[in-house]
């Protein structure tokens, strides 16, 4: 069977091998899982149902929930096959975001997860007319339930509406989060995604019948792309949240999974709680504890180790990675890493101690996928996200800014580059580049492509070009609205905000000098200097105040949770005529920035 539309592949799995356990979760404190024959069955219902609603091709249908959960997938099948599109949305952004997405997008229906989600569409209803009625995945009293809609129909007019579905016609809206203003709604066919799912079908290191935990959030592309690629290579799916992961009784134990996405702050996490138990170790143990973390520190993916340094890693297996293994199941064949750079320790600590961990890069506007490293011999490198995927051409591109040799924009091509933005032509073209008659997607970072010595290049990402930096959990983070907005207060000249890569968002702050030496003189602090200043625990105290005051104006992930007080100026040009860290208008050289303070944001996160 040929698959080009993304609800073939339930049909693919039907044909293929029908599955007893296709989707999973825990609902009520029990497991739950349904066939193929089953997922089909209420998706099926579920596109009658909205045909009777009045749904049309066309019509945009919103999904939020804050677990993944099967229902999710059906619906997503349901509203597919009728030629509708789905708009999936984060649990986690405002009433106020809901109305501007589902105005900008005309949602007719939206179907709710548990929490406050209803609450929060429902006040959003309030201002977009385009919204008939909320539906909630859980029966609550005084609210319609998604099975309400349930209903049998004309096979034969839905068979009709699934072959008037072609490749090319829009799938998904997926909203990415605005940085300077509202979100853009990013337009995937369902050929987008289906070439990214054709190109990792036989990169994943699984078998037909093993299990994958899902956990990342569904209505992001990434993990959703995933999920569409397990029904493909017929794998039993498990829905879960992070919090459910670890422990003797964590889903890990329970389901012992095989493959799972993930993004490098969990991994991170993982890390830690290995590292501090080794803390709590005495005598032999703790020393045998860390002598094998400590062989982990040369790993590079294909190094053969032979002889003594064979047989060490012989005993270290068999007496401490083994039993890291066993805790998170005892059966990773695999594990993806996205949404954000994966430190290489991280990656060599797991990878030397049997638990394979890959690096893949994309975006939602690329479907998402445009480099992968590989898990067969010579098909990754620890420090790059991979190589292109079989239908993905990546150019890089010096020709627009201020580079390192070999450096450049990231530019790719391929059948995954999505349609456009919705409804914004002009933001559409600000990311396409014509480069000798062919057209180029801008991704916004920097990179190069780098040698592992073999003969195999893999693509690097050193950099991003746009001002937008994100944590190591994937999370961006827009850094020029908190850092105007911190400036605002009396005390403060300068700011930038800084954690690309890291757990949380911390700044370096240079206070504006006058207004601190009469802030000083109020509170009878001799004033010997800016620099002295800074060093005073009353004058500290007093920017955590600052800090404190404007934290709660941002989303947890925005928040700064250190800073660092700079005895400095920051110019356009220095005194002795060369170059600041400022640029003509007053604008942050970040790169310079990054450099010259490198030590003081070391500290913060040492």
């Amino acid at each position: 069977m040929n698959v080009t539309r993304l609800f073939d592949y339930i049909y693919y799995q039907k044909a293929k091998k029908p599955l007893k356990k296709s989707i999973g979760y825990k609902h009520n404190g029990t497991w739950t899982y349904f066939s193929t024959d089953e997922i089909i069955e209420h998706a099926n219902k579920v596109s009658h149902g909205l045909l009777k609603l009045g749904v049309k091709p066309g019509d945009k249908i919103a999904l939020v929930v804050y677990k993944n959960r099967p229902e999710w997938v059906m619906m997503d099948i349901g509203i597919q096959q009728i030629g509708a599109i789905n708009v999936p949305v984060y649990p986690t952004i405002s009433s106020g975001e809901y109305e501007y997405i589902f105005n900008d997008a005309e949602v007719k229906y939206c179907f709710a997860g548990e929490g406050d989600l209803f609450d929060k569409v429902q006040k959003a209803q309030e201002n977009v007319p385009s919204l008939i009625d909320i539906y909630t995945f859980d029966k609550m009293e005084g609210r319609k339930h998604w099975e309400d809609i349930f209903t049998d129909g004309d096979a034969a007019e839905l068979e009709a509406l699934k072959d008037a579905v072609k490749p090319d016609d829009l799938a998904t809206l997926i909203y990415t989060s605005g940085t300077t203003g509202n979100p853009k709604g990013v337009m995937l066919s369902h050929n987008n995604i289906v070439s990214n799912v054709a190109n990792v079908k036989e990169l994943l290191p699984c078998n037909a019948g093993d299990k994958v935990l899902s956990f990342l959030p569904i209505c992001h592309i990434f993990e959703r792309s995933a999920s569409y690629s397990y029904i493909y290579n017929l794998l039993e799916i498990t829905f879960t949240g992070t919090d459910n992961l670890g422990g003797e009784t964590g889903d890990l134990q329970t389901i012992k999974p095989h493959f799972f996405t993930t993004v490098p702050r969990l991994l991170e996490k993982v890390y830690e709680k290995i590292y501090n138990k080794g803390l709590t170790l005495t005598g032999t143990k703790r020393k045998l504890f860390f002598w094998a973390l400590n062989l982990t520190d040369d790993y590079e993916f294909d190094k053969n180790f032979s002889g003594m340094n064979g047989l060490k890693r012989s005993i270290a297996d068999k007496l401490i990675f083994s039993k890291w293994r066993e805790a998170l199941g005892g059966n990773v064949k695999g594990i993806l890493t996205g949404a954000a750079a994966c430190p290489a320790k991280i990656i060599r600590v797991f990878s030397a101690a049997g638990i394979p961990v890959r690096e893949g890069y994309g975006l939602t506007e690329t479907s998402p996928g445009l480099t992968i490293g590989r898990f067969d011999k010579g098909g990754a490198m620890i420090g790059t996200v991979g190589v292109p995927l079989p239908s993905v051409k990546i150019h890089i591109d010096p020709s627009d800014g201020n580079y390192r040799n070999g450096e450049g924009e990231i530019l790719a091509q391929g059948p995954n580059i999505m349609q456009g933005y919705y409804r914004k032509p002009d933001k559409t073209a600000e990311v396409m580049k014509e480069i000798d008659g062919q057209t180029w997607f801008c991704t916004g970072d920097v990179g190069k492509f780098v040698s592992d010595g073999q003969g195999n290049k893999f693509l690097k990402i050193t950099d991003r070009k746009k001002e937008l930096l994100k944590t190591s959990g994937g999370k961006y983070v827009a850094p020029a609205p908190i850092e105007n907005k911190f400036k605002e207060d009396f005390l403060i000249e300068q700011m930038m905000v800084v954690g690309e890569k890291q757990k949380f968002v911390s700044a370096l702050i240079v206070p504006a000098e006058e207004a601190l030496k009469d802030w000083c003189s109020e509170h009878d602090i001799e004033w010997c200097g800016c620099g002295d200043a800074i060093q005073n625990e009353k004058v500290q105290a007093q920017f955590q105040e600052v800090v404190n005051k404007y934290n709660p104006e941002f989303s947890h992930i925005e928040q700064i949770k250190k800073f660092k007080l700079i005895d400095a100026t920051w110019e356009p040009v220095k005194t002795d005529g060369t170059p600041g860290e400022l640029t003509p208008t007053l604008k942050l050289k970040r790169r310079v920035i990054l450099e010259k303070y490198k030590n003081e944001i070391d500290d913060l996160y040492s």
